[in-house]
């Protein structure tokens, strides 16, 4: 007689174990072999994974798109004492804009700012924290400098797309109306200037020819 009595006390206690658990938000434990291998395939599977760049290879994509940049990797290494092909410009110019500048490297006028230091119209190159210093018998600054100085605008331009788009390759996803499109137009603001403009500053007209 009292076997009954005890499967259903055992019953009762399931159900109110399940009624506490799904109010907690607490799955079954029946539900986890199904759901678990479902949810690990949906965080491993490639098209949600992001993908990891290594700026110290990217160099190797930027030659892959422009094959006529210089590599000037005839720098011998200091720890060889052989040429060292994989210290290139390009490898020098981006460690140079993320190290040694800080800057970042998804924008245009981040670019334009670093080549404008290669230039010679805003920030002088440090020597001594010139990538490639230290590492390669012949500190390859000024022969870097003198490369990028012969690059016309147009050169300049395509080079700053790659890099831009290397490490950003949604970027033109997130611009805004591109230069063939023509912008709704806006009325004028009645509104008058509060203060004289500001004065222009020094290096301001170089940055605008970079």
């Amino acid at each position: 007689m009292m076997q009954p009595q005890r499967k259903r006390s055992a019953i009762a206690w399931v159900l109110i174990g399940l009624t506490l658990g799904l109010s907690l938000g607490i799955p079954p434990q029946g539900d986890l072999p199904e759901i678990s291998p479902r949810a690990f395939a949906q965080e491993v599977s490639p098209p949600q994974r992001r993908q990891r760049l290594d700026p110290r290879q990217l160099w190797r994509q930027v030659y892959e798109r422009l094959p006529d940049f210089p590599l000037a990797n005839n720098y011998i290494s200091t720890e060889t004492g052989e040429v060292d092909p994989n210290n290139t410009l390009a490898s020098r110019l981006i460690s140079y804009h993320l190290y040694v500048k800080n800057r970042l490297p998804m924008f245009r006028l981040d670019w334009k700012l670093t080549l404008a230091d290669y230039l010679g119209v805003l920030e002088e190159l440090d020597e001594t924290a010139y990538p490639g210093n230290g590492v390669l018998q012949e500190n390859p600054m000024a022969g870097d400098r003198y490369i990028l100085s012969q690059l016309n605008r147009q050169q300049r331009d395509e080079l700053i797309e790659v890099l831009v788009t290397l490490f950003n390759p949604n970027y033109y996803n997130i611009q805004g109306p591109t230069p063939g499109t023509t912008p709704q137009a806006t009325p004028a603001s009645p509104n008058t200037p509060a203060g004289p403009p500001p004065l222009p500053e020094s290096g301001d007209a170089d940055l605008l020819r970079l």
